[in-house]
């Protein structure tokens, strides 16, 4: 693949942790792109003359955005995890900035549960061989229960939540073929101390999620090392000034990265403007918990999981009404928190990009403009609509 030099109006470069700031954006800044990898970011560099030029002057380029949470899109469900669901799944991401994602799991039996984490831990293994450029890049298996409270369930059918068991997280690792990555569980449950500490020394980030959690269970959680919050607000103990519960735990403790589905459905406008001001844009990550009807037309006939849903009005329900997921998608999260908060927009890109992961320890190649990272980038009109994706070096749209 030959080089390719993109000539943008403005270029978000890495964050202070590259040392330099955040802020530092690149007006008429070019990235060189090298194959696969980004070769050099700045103003004023030497073109290769062999290097084809992509005027766009008129965009902002941005890292590719990162997904933890994703349960299906383009009409396809993750957990059947055939080659095809899984390629419409990637393929429908890619087109909305999402170049990386995390597929997702929902409780289910334990032989269903096992089918797909074998399925989904072969394709995750043979990535990036085995998925063409056209689709985002699978990252790892989130597994979304079933070790979560009877009380918080959400949509989870409530006869397929276990208890957590070491044993049984043991036999979900093996399934998965080392491509689990994230486990979310209610860490107040029997058991659960367990398996944090098995999920952890196998490399395994541990996530609070559909939790009935006091703020001392929490807090407890942790100090063992947990510091990721799924859809903070959604299935969680409610805030009460006399019972804080898990919410204020995550709000408190700048160790915990916080889960956002910004669709204004989930969580109101005032209660992510009350989240950015405790977390501050650092602590934030937009994802979609988008489910099959994501890039679909509304209506019925769609699933999560063996459960059938609905989309209406831009929510997801299931036949009892209750929220199932999302369609949102990350560029239209971006485009929501910039009309929600007054955050400038290299923030607003880092929730979707270098917040991630940096949480799942892939700023080497990920979620970066930077010289070595994958070449996964977005260019954005300045109504931050997306104009192009290119996954590894390679223009999708």
């Amino acid at each position: 693949m030959s080089k390719i030099a993109i000539d943008a109006g403005l270029v978000l470069a890495p964050p202070a942790e590259y040392g330099a700031a955040w802020s530092n954006e690149i007006v008429e800044g070019v990235v060189l792109i090298d194959g696969e990898i980004i070769e050099a970011v700045g103003r004023g560099l030497t073109i290769p003359k062999s290097a084809r030029h992509i005027d766009a002057r008129d965009k902002i380029c941005v890292p590719g955005f990162i997904d933890l949470h994703v349960h299906g899109a383009g009409g396809c469900d993750l957990m059947d995890a055939t080659p095809e669901a899984l390629a419409t799944v990637s393929r429908t991401l890619l087109r909305h900035g999402t170049t990386s994602f995390y597929p997702t799991t929902v409780t289910a039996s334990t032989d269903a549960t096992m089918i797909a984490l074998e399925r989904l831990g072969v394709w995750i293994g043979g990535a990036p061989a085995s998925i063409a450029h056209d689709g985002a890049q699978p990252l790892g298996i989130h597994m979304e229960g079933p070790f979560i409270s009877h009380k918080r369930i959400g949509v989870h059918p409530p006869n397929h939540i276990l208890p957590p068991s070491g044993a049984m997280f043991d036999r979900f690792l093996e399934a998965a073929g080392e491509a689990l990555r994230i486990l979310t569980i209610a860490p107040e449950t029997q058991g659960a101390g367990e398996v944090i500490d098995a999920a952890m020394e196998n490399g395994v980030r541990v996530a609070l999620g559909h939790t009935d959690a006091t703020f001392e269970q929490a807090q407890r959680a942790i100090e063992r090392g947990v510091r990721h919050a799924v859809h903070t607000f959604n299935a969680m103990r409610p805030f009460n000034h006399r019972d804080p519960g898990v919410i204020a735990a995550v709000l408190l403790d700048e160790r915990v990265m916080a889960e956002l589905i910004a669709d204004n459905i989930h969580v109101d406008p005032v209660a992510i403007r009350l989240l950015v001001k405790a977390k501050g844009p650092e602590g934030i990550i937009l994802v979609s918990d988008g489910v099959s009807p994501t890039g679909m037309p509304e209506g019925s006939g769609y699933r999560l999981g063996e459960m059938q849903v609905t989309v209406q009005g831009g929510a997801v329900r299931n036949r009892e009404g209750v929220l199932a997921g999302s369609v949102l998608t990350l560029d239209r999260a971006i485009r929501n928190m910039r009309e929600v908060t007054s955050l400038p927009l290299r923030e607003l890109v880092r929730m979707a990009s270098w917040n991630p992961a940096r949480l799942m320890h892939l700023t080497h190649k990920k979620g970066v403009l930077a010289p070595g990272a994958d070449a996964d980038m977005v260019l954005l009109t300045q109504d931050l609509e997306i104009a192009q994706v290119y996954a590894r070096g390679r223009a999708v749209l």
